[in-house]
């Protein structure tokens, strides 16, 4: 093992059961599935927690090179539990409130902060963080029976929960975001492929199979270069044309010190298909 991975920055998740939804690897396709469908597959506070803290311990594992959401049962997610996280909460202290919010805002951190493309795979319903989950996904596949809904507002609350006022204007556009925030409606399949919020549609049979071989495409690419590209993709939301443009000059030329971007040059020279191996 190289010393940077020896010194703490490697983890394997082969073997890995989870406590409140399921974890499968498929060669280097990582498969999380929601899996309450009596329920509609709702999260429950211990599902956040431990959701989140599978996405951040997914930095430090080297052979999983995509993920793949998606729930059991013809439904994605139906959002916090009715009757495990609204109910509780309506009895909860402000700090104990925050704490929760903050755990919430947490799971998209670490889904956006993880290295490897995460793509869901969304039919039925997806609804309120269920919504958030598919929005902080890098690539959505959707069925024309989907219906995402982000219900907060419904609940009495805002619209601004979990970053979706900063992440659900720059997928689908302010005024579709906010028509979305502060109605509370479905947006159906056909819609959201539309708007840009699917990035592509198929038959809700064949759903699975084919973000499974979407991931599995993106696993076999450069996936030094993957991370590198989500992680510019999210650090220039905030930044100026030209400090963007900088960041992407020292970005690429990173990534023209791997040993993929020689293995593509040597791949062509010999007229052959590269075999990526994220190093």
């Amino acid at each position: 093992m190289t010393p940077h991975l020896a010194s703490g920055n490697h983890l394997s998740l082969i073997g890995h059961e989870a406590q409140h939804f399921l974890w499968q690897q498929q060669g280097s396709v990582g498969v999380i599935t929601l899996n309450r469908p009596e329920r509609k597959n709702p999260l429950t506070f211990a599902s956040y927690a431990e959701l989140r803290d599978l996405f951040r311990a997914l930095s430090y594992v080297d052979e999983v090179k995509a993920i793949v959401i998606e729930g059991a049962g013809g439904n994605f997610c139906s959002g916090g539990d009715v009757h495990e996280i609204i109910g509780p909460l309506t009895s909860m202290s402000m700090p104990d409130l925050l704490a929760f919010t903050r755990m919430t805002g947490d799971l998209v951190k670490a889904m956006r902060a993880c290295p490897q493309p995460i793509l869901a795979a969304i039919d039925g319903v997806c609804a309120g963080a269920g919504a958030i989950m598919a929005m902080a996904s890098d690539l959505r596949v959707g069925t024309a029976r989907s219906k995402t809904a982000f219900l907060f507002t419904r609940v009495g609350l805002a619209g601004c929960d979990m970053g979706a006022c900063a992440m659900l204007p720059r997928i689908v556009g302010q005024g579709r975001a906010s028509d979305l925030l502060y109605s509370g409606r479905s947006l159906g399949g056909e819609e959201a492929l539309s708007w840009g919020f699917l990035n592509r549609m198929v038959e809700p049979e064949q759903l699975l199979n084919e973000t499974l071989k979407w991931a599995g495409d993106i696993a076999a690419g450069p996936n030094f270069g993957h991370a590198m590209t989500k992680r510019m993709l999210h650090q220039e939301w905030s930044m100026g044309v030209d400090e963007a443009i900088e960041s992407e000059a020292q970005a690429q030329a990173i990534c023209m010190m791997t040993k993929d971007f020689h293995r593509a040059y040597e791949a062509f020279v010999a007229k052959q298909k590269p075999v990526f191996q994220g190093d």
